[in-house]
């Protein structure tokens, strides 16, 4: 009598556990269930207030002038007042350390930088108050081949009479660059190696930017300047400077009368005049998207591209990643150059 009465409870009890487990099946979600699907997070609306774009260079330069040429853009493509803020010193560390270390990291703070700025600084300047790991790269936004350029009425009227001179008076050399591992150092240093010259006897006068740099040159101060095309534009316009040479494989569209160092048969100038965005490491991915999308944008506007043409400016897009990956490739190449070369001391 125990042992049905025990069966009996116990077959009752299995039932109830089957029906409550049927009752307690989860939901189907999504189109196809009957459960609501999960509401889409919306990304924060950006920008809604005014963005501050440090050049750490000079007003007048090749980095200030396609900065404001962008800060007009974005400006009226976001509907917020994008501004410029010159930040000069250091060979371009000072402005780039007070966005990267200072900066806020909400996409409101920003560093447009040649190379000078960036791999330069990274390849040959120990201690710096900030390293790549600071760096939220956005974009690369132009491409200028290095124009080495002389007064108007220098002796010299071509790249050999110029490369001949330095060779018979190494000392004499003068060249205006940013410090000992800026761009035009670069420059200078991988064409006195084509052409046999002694760089271990040129004199490095530091200039802060293409704006303080080229009147300097212009005033006979300075033997050399080393400067994008887009930078050495309205000097040479203006018949204060003149072009012996673009370090490019071929002649600039801009001035298609200057020769360039290859057909000269002085080869091995790969530094390059470019200019690229960033912000501190830790900015939103949707900041970087909303950035790079833009950008991309305003390098294909018919109406952008006649005013970099306008300013003798070659737009070279890449996006963040590719953009970050570039920067690497290239300090790599820098510092071996700074090793080589003994440029730190």
């Amino acid at each position: 009598m125990k042992k049905k009465s025990f069966g009996g409870i116990l077959a009752t009890a299995l039932l109830a556990v089957a029906v409550a487990g049927c009752g307690s099946a989860p939901a189907s979600k999504g189109p196809s269930g009957g459960g609501a699907a999960a509401p889409v997070k919306e990304e924060p609306k950006y920008p809604t207030k005014q963005i501050e774009i440090t050049v750490p260079f000079a007003a007048g330069g090749g980095t200030d002038i396609f900065a404001r040429a962008m800060s007009d853009y974005l400006s009226k493509e976001w509907g917020q007042p994008v501004i410029v803020v010159n930040k000069p010193g250091a060979g371009g560390a000072t402005g780039t350390q007070a966005v990267l270390k200072q900066g806020s990291k909400d996409g409101y703070s920003v560093v447009t930088q040649s190379v000078s700025a960036v791999t330069g600084l990274l390849a040959g300047v120990p201690n710096l108050p900030f390293t790549i790991d600071d760096y939220q790269f956005i974009a690369k936004t132009t491409n200028d081949p290095l124009a080495f350029v002389v007064k108007a009425d220098a002796p010299w009227n071509t790249i050999e009479e110029l490369n001949d001179w330095v060779k018979k008076n190494p000392d004499k050399l003068t060249f205006a660059s940013n410090g000992p591992t800026a761009i035009a150092t670069f420059g200078v240093i991988q064409w006195l190696d084509s052409i046999g010259g002694d760089f271990s006897k040129a004199k490095l006068i530091v200039t802060n930017g293409a704006g303080d740099a080229l009147p300097k040159v212009a005033g006979g101060h300075i033997t050399l300047g080393v400067q994008g095309v887009s930078e050495v534009n309205n000097l040479v316009k203006a018949g204060k400077l003149k072009i012996l040479a673009i370090a490019s494989d071929k002649r600039s569209e801009f001035f298609p009368d200057a020769p360039t160092m290859e057909e000269k048969g002085i080869k091995g100038i790969t530094a390059s005049f470019w200019v690229g965005v960033a912000m501190p490491k830790g900015v939103p991915d949707y900041v970087v998207k909303k950035w790079e999308t833009t950008i991309e944008k305003m390098q294909q506007d018919p109406a952008f591209q006649e005013k970099l043409k306008s300013m003798s400016v070659q737009g070279a897009y890449l996006n963040a990643a590719d953009y970050e990956k570039y920067v690497k490739e290239e300090t790599e190449l820098f510092t071996k150059i700074v090793k080589d070369k003994g440029l730190i001391k």
